[in-house]
This record gives structure tokens, C-alpha cells and sequence, in this order.
């Protein structure tokens, strides 16, 4: 059989996904980037799809699927390991003439998911005839000869073996902003450890056969305990596989990465780490502000704001902070940013020092809202931000214009 290729545009159009687990956290991404109005049909979902129905990204209907949940559907993917349901999916999607996809048994669906990369517009898509394996070596190919670098000189890298981890950071959100050798040592993964903050868009370029384990943590919600996620780590490797940790922004910024490492060191497990751009950095820049501009900030600072001011186990110094001159990038802090605010006013910072709210910077979703620090509180909170959020205190937020 040889499949008649297409590019969906999906914007606008209802999609069905039936299935939670980590095939449907791999797939959601790439159908959420293409504008799709997706409906997700399963009892429970991983974590990180529940960071997108938390920001209203998808409908989720928390129960069995029913033939019903197709109607006005283009599109459906079926990501369930059940053959039996997953065929009672596909044959009510046959009666009504709609395209399924199947990742239980392909050869069973009426459409198929290519090997998939991504530079910039243009989106490079492989089938391999019913081979993923085949399609994936193609679509690397393309994807290396794209990057201008000769494929034998990227073939696995030497920190990619069996028994090792490595802590990747995948920037801010944007998948193109994860490093070279960050992409390429993801794409020799046996295991992806993958956070709620990571470049989710990457996971639809995961060879075929990886585990993917869920490591989200959802603010003030759903999370995954940071020791089973270092029992993981270890266990994977010490099974002979490679893993890739993959993190939000860098891994040594508010990203627990020094713990994973010291769990990876005391198991004997060697461990590299990848450095990525952090948010604190790149989500400004992404809004058009400069953390440092000449003549108006010769400093900044960042700090986690997940505890409010005068917690006991804060260890930041908030008056201190107040009596700086330069940017102040918070990290974390959307629900407590009325008590920092009112803090940093109380030690000294001047009531109509411009601020800066930043929802979800890189992304498609990206919001700014621009206020004082007298009024960012009832401006957030009338815009409905939520995280994740960078706040930028300081005059670089009116450097630019």
C-alpha cells in the first residue's frame, strides 16, 4: 500500500484523541501547535495533559469513549493499548468517513503519523512505509543534512551510552531553542524524562519504541515527588538504557538538576549536563525586553517566588532586593507577586517602577501585561494570567519603547 501524503490544516477544526498515557503526551503538542480544537477522551490523563486542560488549551471528557465523541470530528487519534477498544474507535470513525489514526496497529488505521522535524516553516515529514524505524533514519538524514553538518559526524555521541543519563535543558519553550547537542543526544534516547515546562513540541521527534515518563509538576496541583523522579533516572540506566532528562529552561536554574546529579553520582551513574537558556533570560528578550540595557540597568537579579515573602523556608532576601537599582526577574511567583510587590514598595522601590507579567514566553500563548508595581497585582488578576510566568521588575521594561 502506498499512503497519499497530506498536510492537515487543522486550525479551527475539532480532533479527537481517545487515550491519556504517553502516547497522547507525545502527540497533543504537535496537534495543539497546528490550532486544532482538541478533544481529549480517556478516565485519566498524565499530568502534563492536564497542564493543558488547566490552561484551556483542550476539552477533556473524563470518561470511556463513545461513538458520539466523534461527531464534527476531521481527525482522530487513537492512543490507547488496548486493541479491542482501539478497534471499536477506528470502526465508528469508518462509518462516518473520518481519518484514524491507531498507534496500537498502524496497519489497522486509515492514516499514519510521520517522522516529523522541524526548522523554522519548514516541517519535514517521512513515511517509511509502515517502518517507523525506516522513517526515523530517513528523517534524521534530512534532518542532519538540513543543519549543514555531515551525517557520519553526528551519529551517537560519545555521552550517549547505555547506563548514562543526561540532564538536558530545552530552553523556554520554543523547540528551536533547545542547543545542537541537546537535540542530538534526545534523539539517541531510550528513556525521556520529561517535564511540564520542557519543549513538548520535541517529543513528536522521539524514535519510535522510547519510553516516555511523565515527571510533571503542576503549581499548587498534580507532581511528581522529586526522589521517584531520581529513582527513575537511576533505575533506567542502571537497566543498560540511555536517559535523557529532559528539563524547561536550564537545568541548574530553579530546576533541581544539582539533586538529580547528586542521585545520578551516589547510584555510580554517570551523568552529563547540557545547558539550556533559561527563562529568566529568554522570555524577556522574547517580549522585547533587555534584562541589562546601558544606562538604565547595570545588574539583574533572579529569584524563585514560589514562597511568599516572609515564609520561613524563604531564603531570599526581599528587603535587600527593594534596595537595588537594577532588574529583578521573578521566577514562580504569580501567586504571591501581590505580597512581592508590596514587600519590595515597603523597602524602598518607588510605587511607579515599570513591571512586566510574561505568560508562556516563546510560545504561541505568549502575553504581556505592563503595569507598576502599585498596580501589577489588580492588572494580572483582570487579565486572567496564569503560569508559567516571568515577572520583570525595573526601567528595562520601558528601555525599548
Amino acid at each position: 500500500m502506498t499512503p497519499y501524503p497530506l498536510g492537515l490544516q487543522l486550525d479551527g477544526l475539532r480532533v479527537l484523541v481517545v487515550g491519556g498515557g504517553t502516547v497522547a503526551t507525545r502527540r497533543v503538542p504537535a496537534l495543539l501547535d497546528a490550532g486544532a480544537d482538541l478533544v481529549l477522551v480517556s478516565p485519566h490523563i498524565t499530568p502534563a495533559l492536564q497542564s493543558h486542560v488547566d490552561a484551556g488549551r483542550l476539552t477533556w471528557l473524563a470518561r470511556r469513549f463513545e461513538p458520539g465523541d466523534l461527531d464534527g470530528a476531521w481527525l482522530v487519534h487513537v492512543a490507547v493499548d488496548d486493541p479491542e477498544a482501539a478497534a471499536r474507535v477506528s470502526q465508528a470513525a469508518a462509518e462516518r468517513r473520518i481519518f484514524c489514526v491507531r498507534a496500537d496497529d498502524r496497519h489497522a488505521a486509515t492514516a499514519w503519523t510521520p517522522a516529523v522535524t522541524r526548522h523554522g516553516p519548514v516541517t519535514v515529514a517521512v513515511l517509511g512505509g509502515g517502518d517507523p524505524v525506516r522513517a526515523v533514519a530517513v528523517r534524521d538524514t534530512i534532518a542532519e543534512e538540513h543543519a549543514g553538518t555531515a551525517v557520519d559526524a553526528v551519529a551517537v555521541p560519545d555521552d550517549a551510552g547505555p547506563g548514562r543519563v543526561a540532564l538536558v535543558g530545552s530552553g523556554p519553550g520554543d523547540p528551536e531553542l533547545i542547543t545542537v547537542r541537546g537535540r542530538r543526544l534526545l534523539a539517541a534516547a531510550d528513556v525521556v524524562v520529561v517535564d511540564r515546562l520542557a519543549a513538548e513540541l520535541l517529543l513528536d521527534e522521539l524514535r519510535p519504541g522510547v519510553e516516555l515518563v511523565d515527571a510533571s509538576k503542576i503549581p499548587y496541583g498534580r507532581s511528581v515527588a522529586q526522589e521517584e523522579i531520581n529513582r527513575v533516572l537511576v533505575d533506567r540506566a542502571r537497566a543498560g538504557k540511555f536517559v535523557v532528562r529532559l528539563k524547561g529552561g536550564d537545568p541548574f536554574v530553579f530546576g533541581r538538576g544539582g539533586e538529580e546529579v547528586q542521585a545520578c553520582a551516589e547510584a555510580g551513574v554517570p551523568v552529563v549536563v547540557v545547558p539550556g537558556i533559561s527563562s529568566s533570560i529568554a522570555v524577556p528578550s522574547a517580549a522585547g525586553i533587555p534584562v541589562t540595557h546601558r544606562g538604565v540597568a547595570h545588574e539583574f537579579t533572579v529569584v524563585s517566588g514560589h514562597l511568599p515573602p516572609g515564609h520561613p523556608e524563604s531564603l531570599v532576601d526581599w528587603p535587600a532586593l527593594a534596595r537595588l537599582r537594577g532588574t529583578l526577574c521573578v521566577l514562580m511567583g504569580l501567586k504571591n507577586l501581590p505580597a512581592i510587590a508590596a514587600v519590595l514598595q515597603e523597602h524602598g522601590r518607588a510605587p511607579d517602577t515599570p513591571v512586566a507579567v510574561v505568560q508562556e514566553g516563546t510560545m504561541r500563548d505568549q502575553r504581556t501585561v505592563r503595569a507598576t508595581l502599585s498596580t501589577v497585582a489588580d492588572a494580572v488578576k483582570e487579565a486572567a494570567l496564569r503560569p508559567p510566568v516571568v515577572i520583570v521588575v525595573g526601567p528595562v521594561v520601558d528601555a525599548l519603547g
